[in-house]
C-alpha cells in the first residue's frame, strides 16, 4: 500500500509541476488530443499503459520494488 501511494504521490507531483511551468503548452496539448480520433487516443492510452509497466519492471529489475 505504501508503494501504491508513494507512486500517486510522484505522479501527481509531475503531473503537477507541468501545469505550474508550462500551463499553455498543456492547454496545445489538450486541443490536439481533442483533434484525435477515438482509436487513436486509445492507442496512445495502450501506448502509456505499456511504457508504465516496463518502467515497473525496469525498477523491479534494479531492486526497487
Amino acid at each position: 500500500m505504501a508503494i501504491a501511494l508513494l507512486a500517486i504521490g510522484l505522479v501527481l507531483i509531475v503531473e503537477g509541476l507541468a501545469w505550474v511551468l508550462a500551463p499553455s503548452l498543456i492547454e496545445q496539448m489538450l486541443e490536439m488530443l481533442r483533434s484525435l480520433s477515438e482509436p487513436a487516443r486509445r492507442q496512445i492510452g495502450a501506448l502509456a499503459i505499456v511504457s508504465g509497466l516496463i518502467l515497473l519492471w525496469c525498477a523491479h529489475w534494479l531492486g526497487a520494488l
